[in-house]
């Protein structure tokens, strides 16, 4: 992972917080989150995941039906529960701090309360001694979930297509990581672009990801992870592709993103 140097975490018990991001959708942000939850939880880590996204994508895809959960994460972030009471245990040894459609409302309240961008760093402060690793899934948005994710992390990792949009995208976000350093959280840290989808092979995907890289000096978390029809299918088992392909390439690759995570 070149260009990332070693980190020291300020945050209790040295947990490593780390925001999954980009604001645009279908980069596969999700699939990131679940993905190295589990290879860092088959590496012996303790690890919650937090889903972020109204749409609860990330709650389905590790078998939680979000339309049959009584608490979520938006009690959490409107300090009506603790985190506590609201994690539960997912099959692959991961916990996860669960989302449901009412976390759009939740996000329009938060942006009228006071600290609404230091609540879930807050939050999680309760039960960070708990884990080695907290993965914050967030929307595709620059909002204030987006924005209370990034005050809460220590890290930034930011997956990529490498298509023509993905170029604009990635300065927007990075706008966000500014004001966020320059008002809530100057530690944070970007890790780098993880390329999803990747087909080294065309031209045009080495040619985004060179101009974005070199654009913003970011670096490239490696290896890239693999295009595959696998990714999509292991939601409806409710698994992580560690879980429902273990073999497969774009299963290693994650692993291989986890262990340099591991490394820095």
């Amino acid at each position: 992972m070149a260009g990332v140097t070693p980190h020291t975490s300020d945050a209790p018990g040295g947990t490593r917080v780390l925001a999954v991001a980009n604001q645009k959708g279908g980069v596969a942000k999700t699939t990131t989150v679940a993905s190295l939850g589990a290879a860092l939880a088959q590496r012996g880590k303790q690890v919650l995941l937090v889903d972020l996204d109204p749409q609860a994508s990330l709650t389905f895809s590790l078998g939680v039906d979000p339309e049959e959960l009584d608490l979520s994460v938006r009690g959490v972030l409107l300090g009506e529960k603790d985190p506590s009471d609201v994690i539960v245990v997912t099959d692959e040894a991961v916990h996860l701090l669960p989302s449901t459609i009412e976390l759009a409302q939740a996000e329009e309240t938060l942006a009228t309360r006071t600290g609404r961008e230091q609540r879930l760093r807050v939050a999680l402060e309760t039960v960070a001694g708990d884990y080695d690793w907290i993965i914050l899934d967030c929307p595709p948005s620059l909002g204030v979930l987006t924005a209370a994710a990034l005050t809460a992390a220590t890290d930034l990792l930011i997956p990529l297509q490498c298509e023509t949009l993905a170029h604009r995208g990635v300065g927007q976000l990075l706008d966000t990581v500014h004001d966020v350093r320059t008002f809530t959280n100057p530690d944070l840290r970007i890790l780098g672009v993880l390329p999803t989808a990747y087909d080294g092979r065309t031209k045009h995907a080495r040619a985004v990801l060179d101009a974005i890289t070199t654009s913003y000096e970011l670096a490239v978390v490696e290896p890239p992870i693999p295009r595959t029809v696998r990714f999509a299918e292991a939601p409806a088992y409710g698994q992580s592709i560690l879980r429902t392909a273990a073999k497969h390439r774009g299963a290693q690759a994650y692993r291989e993103v986890a262990d340099a995570l591991l490394a820095t």
